[in-house]
């Protein structure tokens, strides 16, 4: 291709033997270096743009799964909890749903905040839920038994 954005092509056909001489030319309506270079940087542009938005939904996402996984764990806890840390806890959760439905465009540090401070609150509580009560009184083999 030369300067002016002009190309001489030669083409033959093998079995029939014709051959033609096709010119082509960058004609109007075709982007030019610089509208492709323009084209090139708002892409750049909007990619950064995405992935805050990606990490802003993320983060998001995150927050809510946390609140619906620990009111599931709570309905699952049965008699591990008080009422009084569950009704606590609740109350958390659905302070956080609430803060989430009021904040749908907040940024990716809030909720990841909101979410550390939701864990702070919980973690306590959660890992009640999570402790298992040993055996009082040898009801199982001693390290003695066992060797």
């Amino acid at each position: 291709m030369d300067a002016n954005g002009i190309l001489n092509v030669s083409a033959k056909d093998t079995s029939s033997g014709n051959s033609r001489n096709i010119t082509i030319t960058n004609d109007k309506g075709r982007l030019s270096n610089e509208e492709i270079e323009r084209m090139l940087r708002e892409a750049e542009k909007y990619k950064e743009e995405d992935n805050k938005q990606r990490e802003r939904v993320t983060a998001r996402n995150q927050l809510e799964g946390y609140v619906f996984s620990v009111k599931q764990a709570l309905e699952d806890a049965g008699n591990k909890l008080s009422d009084q840390d569950k009704s606590n806890v609740r109350s958390q959760c659905d302070s956080t749903l609430q803060w989430l439905d009021n904040n749908v465009l907040a940024e990716k540090q809030e909720y990841d905040h909101k979410l550390q401070e939701l864990q702070k609150f919980c973690s306590p509580i959660m890992t009640k839920i999570h402790q298992q009560k040993q055996p009082s009184g040898g009801s199982g083999p001693t390290v003695e038994e066992v060797d």
